[in-house]
């Protein structure tokens, strides 16, 4: 019972240990970022009041800098929209707008309900080959595994270093999710919802 266990163990973190050790090899600073089709910034939880929690200010922040200094003509917002009473792009959006991005430029993915699901849409959907991911960096290895594995182009800029209530917790809870995606990846399956293709190059405010 005792070999069953560590061999668990030692495969669980093994996973975890190949997820972070290829996914950070597209971790990038800001100045060495190539230019992109878009910015794909990645949600999170959103507050009782419907503003963005630290971690998601800290994302869309990032993303904005990005956009205005030219490192993508577009930026897709993608989070969960699944009940009505819960809007991450709508947060998302709105930030956006009183930071000055153009309408037009802002694209929204309603659908992307993980992290899986956000990556596979922003290349089924929007088009996107070539993809500056933001979000925290315990985050970004997965994201970024999963873009390499489904065939794209993409680069991780991390959000500023800062330490977050609960960190532990989710840092603990990441290590399972590398492991989910791993296996994910090696299926491909279709994520919630698909639908029609939207063109990047269009204007993103028929998406809100």
């Amino acid at each position: 019972m005792c070999i069953v266990a560590v061999c668990i163990v030692v495969a669980v973190l093994g996973i975890n240990f190949i997820v972070v050790g290829i996914g950070g090899r597209d971790i990038v600073s800001e100045k060495d970022v190539k230019k992109a089709d878009c910015i794909l910034v990645l949600g999170a939880q959103v507050k009782p009041d419907g503003t963005p929690s630290h971690m998601l200010r800290d994302r869309l922040k990032k993303g904005i800098e990005l956009y205005k200094a030219g490192a993508a003509p577009k930026i897709l917002m993608s989070g969960d929209n699944g009940q009505q009473e819960y809007n991450e792009v709508k947060v998302m959006l709105e930030y956006a707008r009183e930071a000055g991005v153009p309408d037009k430029d802002i694209f929204l993915d309603h659908a992307g309900f993980s992290t899986y699901e956000s990556m596979y849409r922003a290349k089924e959907i929007f088009g996107a080959e070539k993809i500056i991911v933001v979000t925290q960096k315990y985050h970004e290895y997965r994201a970024l595994y999963i873009g390499q594995r489904l065939g794209m182009n993409v680069e991780g800029v991390c959000t500023d270093p800062i330490e977050y209530m609960g960190q532990f917790n989710r840092d603990i809870r990441e290590v399972f999710a590398r492991d989910k995606d791993f296996f994910q990846c090696i299926a491909k399956p279709e994520p919630t919802f698909l639908g029609d293709k939207i063109d990047l190059n269009g204007d993103g405010h028929e998406t809100h």
